[in-house]
């Protein structure tokens, strides 16, 4: 494994910060027109080509899926011109391609980079998910509990009633008893259609986003990009890997994974610093979206290094001709 030494966060950032933000941009004549497919390859196509020009030896542990179901950023694919360390790569090009083609909030662009080695390499499968903000002591909340002991034990943490958590929860059939559950103890709920990395990032700054906690099921891979966030961010998260088949449990023995039963903790599922981007390509709460005027995109990035606890925000103006 690559010793951290060798692993130049602060010189990198800027490099996976345009990764994100071109990828954004190559999404941008996609966002409200309906085509979830084209709008996702153009920011994987982006992303692939600005990752290969970085300073790294990477390999894609989250990434577009297996080799055989993608042709481009799949895991197992290396990245980057070769010349530098070696690094895991996290990566969701276009994290919420249906809220792309329907022009709806919270789509972002989201990679993260950390020495070789120390990203979760989850399957693509469910997990479920449990995260709050920082300030909070460890233990506080965990998947073990009901969802309604979860919204009682962070309403005691944080010196309120129930009535004051707001929980973040995907929109899903499979929630529904979930979601009675939280409102049964007088808790609001704000629902996503999709895109629940940047529902995790919500409860790192429940300030600005108004979300307290996140819960419930959704791809394993986005856990580890959320876990990656809140490392730079602070806050909690948990998860469990779910699995519904001998196939699904096939993916896990294939990704290493031997404790089918195991709850990761945010510093299980991302072993040592990582570095953060993530573009906004259509407005939400974290980001706003990709500003178009004539003959210019604008676009803003958070960038994150979980070394320093640093929290960046840059805007890039861009001509488009």
């Amino acid at each position: 494994m690559t010793s951290p030494i060798d692993f130049n966060d602060r010189m990198l950032s800027l490099g996976l910060a345009r990764v994100a933000e071109q990828a954004a941009i190559a999404s941008a004549d996609w966002i409200g027109r309906g085509d979830e497919k084209a709008a996702d390859q153009a920011a994987v196509n982006a992303m692939r080509d600005q990752l290969n020009q970085l300073d790294i030896k990477g390999v894609v542990v989250i990434g577009e899926g297996e080799r055989d179901e993608a042709p481009m950023l799949y895991i197992g694919e290396e990245v980057g011109n070769g010349n530098g360390p070696g690094v895991d790569i996290a990566l969701d090009p276009l994290e919420g391609t249906t809220l792309t083609a329907k022009d709806m909030p919270n789509a972002l662009t989201v990679i993260a980079m950390g020495p070789r080695g120390t990203m979760l390499h989850a399957p693509d499968v469910y997990m479920d998910k449990l995260a709050i903000g920082p300030g909070f002591a460890e233990g506080v909340v965990s998947l073990d509990m009901s969802p309604k002991e979860r919204v009682e034990a962070l309403a005691k943490a944080k010196g309120c009633t129930t009535a004051d958590i707001t929980v973040c929860i995907l929109e899903r059939p499979r929630h529904e008893e979930m979601i009675a559950e939280v409102r049964a103890t007088g808790a609001g709920i704000r629902l996503i259609t999709d895109g629940d990395v940047a529902g995790v990032m919500h409860c790192a700054e429940p300030h600005i986003t108004g979300i307290d906690m996140y819960m419930g099921s959704g791809g394993a891979p986005e856990g580890v990009l959320a876990a990656a966030a809140l490392k730079c961010m602070g806050g909690q998260i948990f998860g469990r890997l779910l699995f519904r088949n001998d196939d699904e449990r096939g993916r896990a023995a294939k990704a290493g994974i031997t404790d089918l039963d195991k709850i990761y903790t945010r510093d299980e599922m991302v072993t040592d610093n990582v570095i953060f981007a993530a573009t906004g390509v259509t407005g939400g709460s974290l980001l706003p979206g990709i500003r178009r005027e004539v003959g210019w995109l604008t676009t803003e990035t958070l960038l994150m290094r979980s070394k320093t606890g640093s929290v960046r925000r840059m805007s890039y103006r861009n001509p488009t001709s």
